[in-house]
């Protein structure tokens, strides 16, 4: 069977800092991340995509509370599984469009991501979503709906959610089925729709989880070779905005974890990718990388005993080079 490589998109991958999120914005992005995902088919990865959802899950909010004098509001998790669904199905467009009938099978599968009551993180809710209020509306909200809100960055009052950890997705089996028939499988978009096990079956949460956390997880139960975590800059900074900034190109799990405990890697930033990384390399994957879209395939097929070129992103692996 072919390798297999879960790549992590960020979902502003699709809506892109400065855009509207427009329609014709969010195709034209979703064309540039299937041609990634076709040079890696072309290079023989069996590839799973994990996307991001929280700008479409924000606008999503938005309108709910825009039009909810005409329309029920709905649940959190529902908008989560309502954007897994449109990104799928943008994502599977985009697949077919750019590999023009050489993929054997693009398939979207909305994903349940089972988390735990007794995760800490629902007593700390911490991810800000949806629209920006003001103090007074913020106030009436925690009173009326029972939300926790909290000031966001100085620019107004926001819904404040959990983003506990994926302990299994519901539909892993199928996920793994078609992985072995090695088509392309658009999996735990958003992080998955959080839903926790009762005694009924499984019930959902309003939740958000952290979508590289997810694609690790995914990786892991998959016992996949790789883990691609695309953002916007080509490799990860140490000291970065700093005068003293320098690229990383690779690093052993162990330095990564050292680094962290440095500081190095914000929890708004690059702190989420880089735990990811680390435990996916210590759950028995060969490699972890960061980058671009345009150095993801690269970035996957270095030779062992060469030097990456600069066409290669960040790499963590288990051990360093001899």
């Amino acid at each position: 069977m072919a390798k297999t490589v879960v790549v992590a998109l960020g979902g502003n991958a699709i809506i892109r800092s400065g855009q509207a999120g427009t329609h014709a914005e969010q195709v034209e992005n979703a064309r540039a991340m299937a041609v990634a995902v076709c040079r890696m088919r072309e290079a023989g990865w069996t590839v799973v995509l994990v996307h991001g959802n929280g700008p479409q899950v924000g606008n999503l909010a938005i309108q709910q509370e825009e039009a909810a004098h005409r329309v029920p509001e709905l649940p959190l998790y529902w908008l989560g599984a309502m954007t897994e669904g449109h990104l799928g199905c943008l994502l599977t467009l985009a697949l077919h469009d750019v590999g023009k009938g050489t993929l054997p099978g693009v398939v979207s599968i909305v994903t349940h991501a089972v988390v735990d009551t007794e995760d800490p993180a629902f007593s700390r809710p911490t991810k800000p979503i949806g629209p920006f209020f003001d103090e007074r509306q913020a106030r009436r909200y925690a009173t009326e709906r029972g939300w926790v809100v909290g000031e966001d960055a100085g620019r107004g009052y926001r819904r404040l959610v959990a983003s506990p950890r994926p302990q299994r997705f519901v539909e892993i089996d199928a996920v793994r089925a078609l992985v072995e028939r090695e088509m392309v499988v658009i999996a735990a978009g958003g992080g998955g729709v959080p839903v926790v096990a009762d005694s009924t079956g499984y019930r959902g949460v309003d939740a958000v989880i952290d979508k590289d956390l997810a694609a690790q997880a995914l990786a892991t139960a998959l016992q996949a070779d790789a883990l691609v975590m695309v953002t916007d800059v080509p490799r990860v900074l140490l000291d970065y905005g700093t005068p003293n900034a320098r690229p990383i190109v690779e690093m052993t799990a162990e330095q990564a974890r050292r680094h962290a405990a440095d500081g190095q890697f914000p929890e708004g930033s690059m702190g989420p990718k880089i735990e990811a990384a680390i435990q996916f390399v210590r759950g028995g994957g060969s490699v972890a990388v960061i980058t671009d879209a345009e150095r993801a395939c690269a970035s996957l097929d270095v030779v062992p005993g060469v030097a990456p070129g600069p066409e290669v992103g960040t790499r963590i692996v288990a051990t360093g080079r001899p």
